[in-house]
């Protein structure tokens, strides 16, 4: 089954971003709650570990002076999401929105409510990858879902509904 109604879509992308939502500040409640700052525990050795920094800036600290226009950029997005999302028909694209708009939400979050304060929070960042970079739950289901969408949009067939279906020609 790919599509629903669209009443009973709403609802799911709603309550799926919600749970990323908790998912992913209760990770970070743990992470604060548990970790030094900066301090790494590995968890695959050198390839992935714990390590809790936080975060002005944009993914790999970029723009880490601008963080309230990082926030209006979030709130816009969150926005934009939630317009696309009352969109949806169809439960593959759901799937992915439901991810991008639970983490763009979570961060948004942060930004809003946590230190510095309002508008300058700090995004909280736990999950080391190997040094390159450190992120959290937030993130993984932005770049899962925003890859996903891509990978949709480049492989999946539309749907034919009846009214699209060529009129039969009589010779």
């Amino acid at each position: 089954m790919t599509s629903k109604t669209p009443h009973a879509l709403r609802w799911w992308i709603g309550l799926s971003a919600l749970a990323i939502v908790a998912l992913d500040q209760g990770t970070k409640w743990w992470a604060e709650s548990t970790l030094e700052l900066r301090e790494y525990v590995p968890v695959l050795g050198d390839l992935l570990g714990w390590r809790l920094v936080y975060n002005p800036g944009a993914a790999f600290g970029l723009a880490s002076g601008m963080t309230w226009i990082l926030t209006v950029v979030a709130a816009i997005a969150v926005v934009a999401l939630v317009v696309i999302s009352l969109r949806a028909s169809q439960v593959p694209v759901a799937i992915g929105l439901a991810g991008m708009l639970g983490g763009a939400i979570s961060h948004l979050g942060d930004r809003l409510f946590r230190e510095p304060g309002f508008g300058k929070g700090e995004i909280v960042d736990f999950i080391d990858y190997a040094g390159f970079f450190v992120g959290n739950i937030a993130d993984i289901f932005l770049v899962a879902s925003a890859i996903y969408l891509v990978l949709l949009s480049l492989f999946q067939k539309e749907p034919v509904t009846p009214d699209e279906h060529p009129a039969e020609s009589t010779p």
